[in-house]
């Protein structure tokens, strides 16, 4: 204790009190959600996926999960997702001051605080101190700022049209991620009811249609046997079964002809060379051997 005259104990000394619990370090854990993968724990590398509650991943790793999840030891926060349809990929606008680390040997300091992306639109950088957010119609990411100082529903990167439910934040808090996890349900019953709506109107196109009502295609074809043959129907076999006049006509002209012309030799069609083949030829009579066409060598 002393009292000696040569020490004097103070309050903390004397008096035992609860020591306070140790505070983390803000830094490091700003760093953990904002620089490496929510699944894995390994740095962050392009190209960077993120879920409809705000956290973000690596690619590889969220393939590796979805095909087993037996080997991660925290899989079940991670039930929402069911494959890769459940995430976005998010486009990033890299921030041209970040220069990586470059100064890993030697006594040059390392700013460990720099982020590699900041928001096209307000310059602020990706490192966790301020709220960002990214729009889950087309991925792009932009800081909260911008989003408030800019009302619209039109995207200030892309420029295409977004709800406000699409808007979802980063690494935010306990009550946005219940307030995006409402959102998710909410959007994907929707897309649900679409894909019912989308195959209802394909069964209804394949179904044929009637004045009484919608009516199947073998039901269909029933009435139509029930019913005979059509008018149509009945001209066309009329038609086909009787020949026209003209044809029939012209027919009995080539006939007539034919039937007069009884020989080769009388035909004037044909050429005289042609004719001379034949026997019937006058050539071919005051010839003393036999025709090369008649020959025959068979001898009798």
């Amino acid at each position: 204790m002393g009292c000696d005259g040569g020490t004097i104990p103070t309050r903390d000394e004397l008096v035992k009190t609860k020591k306070k619990p140790e505070q983390k370090d803000k830094a490091a854990e700003l760093a953990v959600k904002w620089k490496h993968c929510a699944i894995s724990l390994e740095p962050l590398q392009k190209p960077i996926l993120a879920c409809e509650l705000g956290r973000l991943y690596n690619k590889e790793s969220v393939l590796e999960f979805l095909i087993d999840k037996s080997k991660f030891e925290f899989a079940n926060q991670f039930d929402h997702l069911r494959g890769l349809r459940d995430l976005k990929e998010l486009k990033l606008s890299e921030n041209p001051a970040y220069k990586g680390n470059v100064a890993e040997k030697g006594d040059a300091y390392i700013d460990t605080q720099t982020s590699e992306y900041i928001c096209p639109v307000v310059g602020i950088e990706l490192s966790g101190k301020y709220k960002f957010c990214y729009i889950w119609s087309c991925g792009c990411v932009l800081s909260e700022r911008a989003l408030k100082e800019i009302k619209s529903e039109i995207c200030h990167k892309c420029g295409k049209t977004y709800d406000k439910n699409d808007v979802i934040v980063l690494n935010g808090t306990e009550d946005e991620v219940d307030i995006m996890r409402d959102n998710m349900n909410e959007r994907r019953q929707k897309a649900k009811a679409a894909k019912l709506a989308k195959k209802a109107g394909k069964h209804k196109v394949s179904t044929d249609t009637s004045p009484d009502g919608p009516q199947s295609s073998k039901s269909a074809k029933l009435d139509d046997q029930k019913a005979g043959p059509s008018s149509k129907d009945i001209k066309s076999k009329l038609s086909n079964g009787k020949p026209d006049l003209k044809s029939k006509a012209t027919n009995g002209k080539l006939e007539e002809k034919e039937a007069k012309i009884k020989s080769i030799q009388d035909n004037p069609n044909v050429s005289a060379t042609y004719k001379s083949l034949f026997t019937t030829s006058s050539k071919a009579k005051n010839q003393e051997k036999a025709h090369w066409v008649t020959f025959n060598p068979m001898y009798y």
